[in-house]
């Protein structure tokens, strides 16, 4: 199960309420007249079906029927339909889209002036149409599509309402609105209900956030040994250079000491070859002589060039 199909399914485990169902009827519903008017409201997901029809139970006393079949021939996706024949014309007046349905293209004005309902609807309007990638591969990102750009820009200063800063984009006839940073889809999640998902999805991202800083820091480590390894190899081929010269006898006692010490321990860090030092030397002292030694040899290639 996708991690959409989670929060989803926590969402239809909330109370009913009139702006969930108004923001489904929105953007999933279709008006038929044959016959009498009707109200059908598609979903793909069956969880979300269910929680249409109980909250039209619940809330309005109707009982609809759900309808299911396949989406293509080529497609494994079932298309749930809720289906209203009983009370749509009823159902339509008390969510205030007798009229507008149709006709309108936004959020209700209603909605916008109302910060409870407006919660409600933004739950309605991901279970609608919303989905979010999975936090655990690291690409952040929340959406809602839209038919319509008006209900999407509606939609996108709801958001910013609560903080979020929501943007749309048009993409392949339908306006996406989307949240692309974590904390913020985080703080959606919360708002419209799904805390189990947020925790979740809280939880996947400190976890990739810990591997990039372990595999950083083991990258920064591996690179500090190959700089080491570098430096120490450079060491010794200059030291061997100097004693084919005779040139290492005639330096000062305290590099030929630290010569001998790291001849005779290619694989000491400079930490370790200080403290075989008496007395012992520290890590900045012992380079200051090693690069001593790497100069010396050095200039002497140079004279010889």
């Amino acid at each position: 199960m996708s991690f959409t199909s989670d929060v989803k399914n926590e969402l239809t485990r909330n109370l009913a309420t009139t702006g969930t169902l108004l923001a489904l009827v929105r953007m999933n519903g279709s008006v038929g007249i044959f016959g009498g008017l009707t109200l059908s409201i598609t979903t793909e997901n069956a969880g979300t079906a269910k929680y249409i029809y109980q909250m039209l139970l619940e809330l309005y006393e109707i009982r609809a029927e759900i309808r299911v079949h396949q989406k293509t021939t080529l497609s494994k996706n079932r298309v749930y339909t809720v289906y209203v024949e009983e009370g749509a014309a009823e159902l339509l007046d008390e969510l205030s889209l007798a009229d507008s349905l149709m006709l309108d293209n936004g959020v209700p004005e209603f909605v916008k002036n109302d910060e409870f309902i407006k919660k409600d609807y933004l739950r309605g309007a991901f279970l609608s149409a919303g989905s979010v990638h999975n936090p655990e591969k690291g690409d952040y990102q929340l959406s809602i599509a839209n038919v319509y750009q008006e209900h999407a820009e509606d939609l996108q200063t709801m958001f910013q309402d609560f903080g979020l800063n929501a943007r749309v984009i048009e993409r392949k006839n339908r306006w996406i609105l989307y949240l692309s940073r974590a904390e913020e889809i985080m703080d959606f999640l919360t708002l419209i209900g799904a805390m189990k998902a947020r925790l979740k999805f809280e939880e996947a991202k400190i976890v990739r956030e810990m591997r990039g800083l372990a595999n950083r820091q083991s990258n920064f480590e591996n690179a500090n040994i190959t700089k080491s390894v570098t430096a120490a190899q450079e060491a010794i081929e200059a030291i061997h250079f100097l004693n084919e010269k005779k040139e290492l006898e005639q330096l000062p006692e305290q590099l030929t000491e630290i010569a001998r010490l790291r001849l005779e321990n290619p694989e000491a860090t400079i930490k370790e070859l200080g403290e075989m030092l008496d007395p012992p030397l520290g890590k900045s002292g012992v380079n200051h002589r090693i690069r001593k030694l790497v100069e010396q040899a050095n200039n002497l290639k140079n004279t010889e060039i």
